[in-house]
Order: structure tokens, then C-alpha cells, then sequence
């Protein structure tokens, strides 16, 4: 996955002063993203979620502030008051620090996402920093579709298309499924951008949470993904990244925008 340490992140975009997203859509911009400690993350409202509920954030597994989970590992319901710099809609500036309340999930089993609940709502965020969320979709994401990934630590717009999805992805010891491979050029992105929100450029709604690239050609090791396909081929495509699918966290989406794993029909790892 994304080495995902500032210092890291300082050092990949030293190496690369020049590199620049391509244009984007004027209406993908910053609104709902935030900026954690190392990582990338937004606000996301389920559909099925109450303006009054308490907001969420996601970002991904390997950003937890405990370090990576290991294969197998979830989480759920954890204490944390862990900070977020919410961003203006232009990126331009931070608005506020928003905090939570608890790690709700999170997990590097199959996908790689954390999601954490704030002590505020929906409505309070709107109210006093005229922020919204972003919506998370429901659906699948489309191959070919047009798609935006918004870096809150970079204050980056990256833009590129879903190329097409992979069966399993490896990278050293996790597996994650269903991933999105990003289509190049466009989303080369950089240590720091983990946790970033893929927005469908036409609906403005997320549809994963990118997670990794392969950096330098190497085969299934840390930084350095490959695709497993259903008969168990391997392929390697150095500087392509990918994001982990995000539909199926509103099938544990529960009363009061909590995550239930017991709910009928969740589909996320279990404990």
C-alpha cells in the first residue's frame, strides 16, 4: 500500500516536483475531503443516513493510527478521538478540526478502509462551516467511467479512468478483491494520497477509497501490488494504482449510521 508517513509522502513529491494532474470537472472540487496525520480522507454519508446522524469519515485500513491491521483483522467499535482537517471546498485552507467519537470499523482484509464516527452531524458541519458530505454510492463503480481521486494531504486533484477491476490484488501479506485498477496516465499517485476518495466525475458520489501503487516493478511485495486473475495468473504493471471498492459498506450501514456487521445482507469482513 501507499507508504503513507509524512515524511515518506515528502520525500516521493521531492522526487517529483513537476508532476501535475490533469485538468478536472468543475464540479469535482475539495468539498468533504480532510487531511489526517498521514493519510487522505472525507466525510461520506451513506444514502441511507439522517442529516441529524453523526458524520463519517473514511479513509483507509493501513492509515489506522494503530498501524497496519494483519490479515484477518478487524476492528470495530474502538475508542478514538483522533482529528481532522476539514477542507475548503478549493483546498485553499482548513476550516475547521473535526473529531472523533470512536473508530466505528476498519479493517485491510479483502479491502483496506477505515471509517471513523465524528462527534459532530451531518447538519452541524453544514451549518457551521457550510460544508457537505460526499454521498457514498451504492453501486458498483463502472469501468471506463470518468473518476477524480481527492487528496486532502496533497490538496491535489488527480484524473484519470477506472481501467477495469482486478480479482485479487496482493501486496505482501494482504489480499484485497474486486480492486480498481486506475487507467494511466493521470492517477500516478504518491505516498499521502492513501485514503483519498474516488469520485465518479458524473454523479460526484464515491465509489472507492484509493490505497496503492505499484512503485517499482517489483511482484506482490509492500508498494509493489500485483493482480492475481480466477485462474490464478499473475501480472505485474509497474506506476498503475489502485482503489478498494466502496458499495458494500452501506450494506452494514445500520440505525443511527452505525456499522452492524450483523445486519442481514453486510457484506464487509467480519471479525
Amino acid at each position: 500500500m501507499l507508504k503513507y508517513l509524512a515524511a515518506v509522502a515528502l520525500l516521493a513529491a521531492a522526487l517529483a516536483p513537476t508532476a501535475q494532474a490533469a485538468p478536472v470537472a468543475a464540479a469535482v472540487d475539495f468539498t468533504g475531503t480532510v487531511k489526517l496525520s498521514n493519510c487522505s480522507g472525507s466525510v461520506v454519508k451513506p444514502p441511507s443516513a439522517s442529516v441529524n446522524d453523526k458524520a463519517l469519515v473514511l479513509s483507509n485500513g493501513h492509515c489506522y493510527e494503530g498501524g497496519f491491521l494483519d490479515p484477518g483483522e478487524v476492528l470495530v467499535n474502538r475508542a478514538s478521538s483522533r482529528t481532522f482537517s476539514l477542507l475548503s471546498a478549493n483546498g485553499q485552507s482548513t476550516v475547521a478540526t473535526l473529531r472523533a467519537s470512536k473508530l466505528a470499523y476498519a479493517t485491510m482484509t479483502d479491502t483496506d478502509v477505515t471509517i471513523y464516527q465524528l462527534t459532530s452531524t451531518y447538519a452541524q458541519i453544514q451549518s457551521q462551516y457550510g460544508i457537505k458530505p460526499l454521498t457514498l454510492s451504492a453501486a458498483h463503480p463502472t469501468a471506463g467511467a470518468s473518476i477524480r481521486v481527492v487528496s486532502g494531504y496533497w490538496k491535489k486533484i488527480y484524473s484519470c479512468r477506472v481501467d477495469g477491476f482486478v480479482t485479487q490484488l496482493h501486496e505482501d501479506n494482504w489480499v484485497w478483491k474486486d480492486s480498481v485498477r486506475y487507467s494511466t496516465p493521470g492517477c500516478e499517485v504518491i505516498g499521502g494520497t492513501s485514503g483519498s476518495p474516488v469520485v465518479d466525475a458524473s454523479t460526484g458520489a464515491v465509489v472507492a477509497v484509493n490505497n496503492t501503487i505499484n512503485e517499482s516493478g517489483e511482484r506482490c511485495t509492500l508498494d509493489n501490488p500485483c493482480e492475481v486473475d480466477a485462474a490464478g495468473n499473475v501480472t505485474v504493471h509497474k506506476g498503475v494504482g489502485y482503489a478498494e471498492e466502496t458499495y458494500l459498506i452501506n450494506t452494514c450501514v445500520d440505525t443511527g449510521n452505525t456499522i452492524n456487521l450483523n445486519k442481514a445482507g453486510c457484506a464487509l469482513p467480519k471479525p
